[in-house]
């Protein structure tokens, strides 16, 4: 039975993608920092007996990745799968967040994932075989204010992951990078309730959000789905969009230059919504 590893699976991407993995047979390693907090996935895991084995495991601590994926690795052997989908949000002008949120952001989102890929790859690289699958975003594409620290954690990623999967290559271990565009989870409906800035875009963010919700609601499951395919395939794609609003944001950002960019978001709010009002959202 081939084994998986998934970060951050309390809910939304995490919880569907541990879920869809156990159903197509995978021995699942379900991780997350506080499983009594969160016994969903246990339950349900349960309930269907499904090869879940919920472990508490924090992405932010370099003793908790170490020790919790060697034990995993002790009792059950090399992880075949390993998908990097913890992560947090982050939005707001630069001048009123402070460093510290800054740096929460990419602990999790970044530093986490070069903790969980390094206590990883080494067998991988032994063994010539394995995946490493990272959940990124269109917003590691782009940045769209007030989402800036979420959008920097996510293009660190992106750079990372380009690295990685240029060294792995040769030794027959697949890396790609998975790009949702805007996902009905618990972390898009926050974005729908940005606090009052003396910037414009906190506002525009939350109104655009909540209309793309509205609309075009995604489950995580599509997202899950994508993920199992790509691991459960021998594909070398890199990037993976997903999702109604992945492709056409990203194309939509390709066809401005940089200048176009920033007078757009730079604009009052008339205009904005005007050039906007016809346009894919990101996430």
């Amino acid at each position: 039975m081939r084994s998986v590893l998934i970060t951050g699976t309390s809910r939304g991407i995490g919880y569907e993608t541990a879920l869809a993995f156990a159903r197509a047979g995978y021995r699942v390693h379900a991780t997350m920092r506080n499983p009594a907090a969160s016994p969903a996935l246990f339950e349900m895991a349960a309930r269907a007996e499904l090869p879940i084995n919920v472990t508490a495991m924090d992405v932010d601590d370099d003793e908790s990745v170490q020790t919790g994926i060697a034990a995993i690795q002790a009792a059950h052997g090399p992880v075949d799968v390993l998908v990097n989908n913890a992560g947090i949000e982050a939005s707001g002008a630069i001048e009123e967040l402070s460093v510290d949120h800054f740096r929460a952001v990419m602990e999790t989102n970044y530093f986490g994932v070069v903790r969980c890929v390094k206590a990883v790859v080494k067998q991988m690289r032994e063994r010539r075989a394995g995946t490493i699958i990272n959940i990124s975003s269109v917003a590691g594409t782009l940045c769209q204010p007030p989402m800036t620290p979420y959008s920097a954690s996510k293009w660190a990623l992106e750079a990372l992951i380009e690295g990685l999967a240029c060294e792995m290559k040769a030794f027959g271990v697949r890396v790609a990078l998975v790009e949702p565009g805007i996902i009905d989870t618990s972390m898009a409906r926050r974005i729908t309730n940005q606090e009052n800035s003396a910037y414009p875009h906190a506002a525009r963010i939350a109104a655009l959000f909540t209309a793309a919700l509205t609309k075009t609601p995604t489950s995580p499951g599509i997202v899950a789905e994508k993920i199992l395919e790509i691991a459960s395939g021998d594909t070398w794609q890199f990037r993976h969009p997903v999702g109604p609003s992945a492709l056409p944001t990203i194309a939509w950002r390709r066809r401005m230059t940089d200048e176009e960019w920033i007078d757009l978001h730079s604009s009052d709010d008339e205009t904005f919504k005007r050039l906007t009002s016809r346009s894919p959202r990101t996430s």
